[in-house]
């Protein structure tokens, strides 16, 4: 059993810090073609964190995850022939106009499909796969008796969220600015540093955290996600791929953080896994999680009726 921890990056120092700690791949990329990124990398910078992972003997995955309207496209064809001259072990990605760029220009560039919500069954996940994608993103709406289903059916991998921010809805759509235009207010910041969220009616517990961007508005379920006390699940069905997301969660905090999962992993191959340590390791992550940002397990131990 080998297992695959791959980290967002939000700095080439925290990079660093994180190849250190054990993380097997660097996750980022740019603001034309990547989504919902800790930090918007130039191409100097891809090229130098691509160029750092490959000294530690690790791999990048390069987000080009997002939509490809018509003035992007023009430019995808130069950007992903650069990420093939940089040795980039894989790209995101989300939009098939992406995938058929790859292959009309015969590009060596493996790639793994991220059509984010959509990605709910073995079958979608295959279509790739024959398709030449390496592994898919699940979705994190698939509780764990759904991937018990999928275990023995896929063909590819499927990377697993197991830390972070889960988005669960975007619009290309401008929407927090159609709305302070609509009540006449003063122009707001709509960025994710703006820290903007959304509550339901009746219920201020909710925490809808929202932003735009170029690729349009953001939102994300009012808790975070730690699924550490189920590790050992996801290895059973040999879900080996994890995720960890560090979209809010800025800094030093998000390197410790994946020396928790790296940890886990560790003790998952090395059989000594217990149920003490996934709650002290738990424990762990909550204690460097951001205090205003809440942490549950997400769709995983809902059953799949509820789901629906």
């Amino acid at each position: 059993m080998k297992i695959n921890i791959t980290a967002t990056v939000e700095s080439i120092s925290q990079a660093e810090k994180l190849l250190e700690a054990g993380v097997d791949t660097l996750y980022f990329g740019g603001k034309t073609f990547g989504l919902r990124l800790p930090y918007n990398f130039s191409l100097e910078e891809q090229q130098a964190l691509t160029e750092l992972s490959h000294r530690f003997g690790k791999k990048v995955t390069i987000a080009v995850n997002g939509l490809m309207h018509p003035e992007k496209m023009a430019q995808l064809p130069e950007y992903l022939s650069f990420l093939e001259g940089i040795q980039a072990d894989a790209v995101a990605v989300g939009d098939p106009g992406v995938i058929h760029v790859i292959r009309r220009d015969n590009l060596q560039l493996p790639f793994i499909y991220d059509g984010h919500t959509m990605v709910t069954s073995a079958r979608q996940m295959n279509f790739w796969y024959k398709r030449g994608a390496i592994g898919s993103v699940v979705a994190r709406e698939v509780p764990y008796l759904e991937l018990k289903e999928m275990k023995n059916k896929l063909l590819g991998f499927g990377e697993i969220l197991v830390y972070g921010a889960t988005c669960i809805h975007q619009s290309k759509r401008p929407l927090l600015e159609n709305y302070f235009n609509f009540v006449e207010s003063e122009a707001r910041d709509t960025t994710r540093e703006s820290d903007l969220f959304l509550s339901e009616p009746k219920k201020v517990e909710t925490h809808y955290s929202i932003y735009e961007d170029e690729h349009g508005t953001h939102i994300f379920a009012t808790n975070d996600l730690n699924l550490m006390e189920h590790l050992d699940k996801l290895a059973d069905l040999n879900f080996l791929h994890w995720k960890l997301e560090g979209l809010y969660t800025p800094g030093d905090n998000f390197v410790e953080i994946a020396k928790q999962f790296v940890e886990a992993r560790e003790a998952l191959e090395q059989g000594r896994w217990s149920e003490d340590l996934a709650q002290e390791l738990s424990k762990n992550v909550s204690s460097l999680h951001p205090d205003k940002r809440a942490l549950d397990t997400g769709f995983f131990l809902m059953s799949p009726e509820e789901v629906k």
